[in-house]
């Protein structure tokens, strides 16, 4: 599919940059994202939480391969659809790419993901090897609604660097239509441009003190005029939403959020602990994060970065005949290697990303994935499943009285559910409802394995709200 971008999941990434502390996230008021287009609007720092009621989702769908849990919000036609344009470089950071393309396709957008380096291959800023849609010179004399550029070192360096993304930006700019920056992204590329320029802004708070001091904004989100920046990959969805209202309008934004449970629980716990064992080892932890056709690229990368920002090894391993996968919003992911060259090691934790009916499905018929998980619960080592991938575990006889969430759509099928905690840990079983919800999973691994300080380091450098408790 020419349309589809494409990610090479390494176990072995280069060093990651950890920055100084984050400056205290924020998140969208409680009923409303309502961003005027005409005038500056900042998003303030405050503890409120983002609240997205529910409303009725429609029912079309964007051309990729959808998921069963993550309904397209919107329903433009071929005449009123959106283009946006994603540019990558060596260095782009994933979790922003990834989350930027996912959310924008779920709203019905038309992304294209562009590489600003001579080859299609980009390896990315943890590891990560992307294979964008095409070249940007092929989008020279394109227009798009929106241009929107993920951040990461030295990735934000690269974008800054390609003329002809900074021609397209600029006239994007010019003609004043939406463009926006996350990250290193508007220090780094687009003030050097001169497309800050009375412009309040803000981003990742490392680079913050390179921004002009009377227009530089604390806050994770800020919209002004047609611009839009944020702080950092804790902010990606955030980022990606106050986008799609921009794009879609307001509705379609609050049906995004909460297909992405990024509504508000203030009355339950963002984290619930059964039956407490320690899972520290003394070695480098080993992680195994089996994936399918269907798969959710958002939980995927996710998953992977934070743990590999913690310094945890990871393997991706397809399940499938080849270890070329499509995922649910139409990535492309190439795992490390095939489930059967995969089982041949021991690992610590095996954790599995939803994949909807399809993926879902192509877990639970793995007969090589049902022994290691089985062989995984017989020597007492750690299992991990998120979204609607509880049930794989389920069917195989390994959640027996143990407590457990997932997706409210597959939560029922449960022996012992808990419904409403984002996240869920009996002894050495951990558990998630997916989607926004998996870097509180990610980040709950990471204590369970190294502790409160090192979660907190990558917490902080992810600009990622951390739980005071």
């Amino acid at each position: 599919m020419e349309s589809l971008s494409c990610l090479v999941l390494k176990p072995s990434p280069p060093t990651r940059l950890f920055f100084p502390p984050r400056i205290p996230q924020m998140a969208l008021p409680g009923s409303t994202f309502g961003f005027p287009s005409s005038m500056d609007y900042q998003l303030p720092i405050t503890t409120a939480k983002l609240a997205l009621k529910p409303i009725r989702a429609s029912t079309s769908t964007v051309p990729t391969t959808p998921s069963t849990t993550s309904t397209v919000a919107s329903s433009p036609t071929a005449a009123s659809t959106k283009k946006a344009l994603v540019p990558i470089g060596f260095g782009t950071e994933e979790m922003e790419a990834v989350i930027l393309v996912d959310v924008l396709r779920r709203a019905g957008a038309e992304v294209t993901v562009a590489s600003v380096e001579p080859q299609l291959e980009v390896h990315a800023s943890g590891g990560t090897k992307l294979v964008a849609d095409t070249r940007i010179s092929t989008c020279s004399d394109r227009v798009f609604d929106l241009v929107a550029l993920p951040g990461g070192m030295p990735g934000s360096a690269q974008l800054r660097d390609c003329e002809i993304l900074k021609k397209i930006t600029s006239k994007q700019a010019e003609e004043k239509r939406l463009y926006g920056g996350i990250s290193t992204a508007p220090a780094v590329t687009l003030l050097p441009w001169g497309l800050l320029k009375r412009k309040r802004t803000t981003c990742h708070p490392a680079f913050f003190d390179r921004l002009p001091t009377f227009w530089a904004v604390k806050s994770n989100i800020q919209v002004s005029g047609e611009l839009t920046t944020s702080q950092g990959p804790g902010t990606s969805f955030l980022f990606a939403l106050a986008l799609v209202e921009q794009l879609f309008g307001e509705s379609v934004a609050r049906e995004i959020g909460e297909l992405l449970f990024m509504h508000s629980a203030d009355d339950k716990p963002r984290k619930e602990e059964f039956n407490k064992v320690d899972w520290a080892v003394s070695h480098t932890p080993r992680v195994l994060v089996p994936v399918a056709n269907g798969s959710e690229e958002i939980e995927i990368v996710t998953i992977v970065d934070i743990l590999r920002r913690a310094k945890v090894d990871v393997v991706v391993a397809s399940v499938e005949k080849s270890v070329k996968i499509l995922a649910s919003q139409g990535v492309k992911i190439i795992a490390d290697k095939l489930i059967g060259d995969a089982a041949g090691s021991i690992y610590d934790l095996i954790i599995l990303p939803q994949g909807g009916v399809a993926g879902t499905g192509q877990l639970q018929k793995s007969r090589i994935l049902k022994k290691l998980l089985k062989e995984q619960d017989a020597a007492r080592r750690m299992l991990g499943a998120v979204c609607s991938s509880p049930t794989v575990l389920h069917k195989h006889g390994l959640l027996k009285e143990k407590k457990a969430t997932a997706h409210p759509s597959a939560i029922t099928e449960l022996s012992n559910p808990v419904d409403g905690p984002k996240v869920v840990i009996d002894g050495k079983l951990i558990t998630s409802m997916g989607l926004a919800t998996v870097s509180d999973f990610a980040l709950a691994i990471v204590i369970k394995f190294f502790g409160h300080a090192r979660a907190r380091s990558v917490a902080e450098g992810l600009v990622f709200e951390y739980p005071r408790s």
